[in-house]
């Protein structure tokens, strides 16, 4: 067995990677979930957080917003709705983000509210593309 793994990370727009990893570490639904090659397959959804992956040693990060996984023994495909690697983020367009959706939670509330909800899901997404930027 080889002691890489492919990866793959894609939106409905564009291939966002291609590379061989040392490790990857996916954003699931119900924590950080560390893949090795050899790993045993599955297939997980995934929340808005950060994606990372190892490669010599080095650590690369990217954004992504939910969607799935698989993981096979050899290879990580990830489908996501978006992702951008750290190179790729504005971090004054993500800082504006996380103000206006501040901004909407102040003044909602009701965290039953669909506003509420979607203004909570771009203040989560802006904090995650800030983190990575910044890395």
């Amino acid at each position: 067995m080889s002691g890489t793994i492919h990866v793959e990370v894609v939106t409905p727009h564009r291939r966002v990677l291609e590379v061989e990893a040392d490790e990857v570490v996916l954003p699931g639904e119900e924590g950080y979930l560390g893949v090795r090659p050899g790993h045993t397959p599955l297939l997980t959804s995934l929340a808005i957080g950060e994606f990372c992956y190892v490669q010599g040693g080095t650590r690369h990060y990217a954004a992504v917003r939910g969607g799935f996984a698989e993981v096979l023994p050899d290879r990580v495909s990830v489908l996501t709705e978006a992702a951008e690697m750290s190179s790729e983020i504005d971090v004054s367009r993500a800082e504006d983000s996380h103000t206006r959706a501040e901004k909407i939670l102040r003044e909602v509330r009701d965290t039953r509210d669909e506003k509420f909800q979607k203004a909570d899901a771009r203040r989560r997404r802006a904090l995650v593309r800030i983190s990575i930027a910044r890395k």
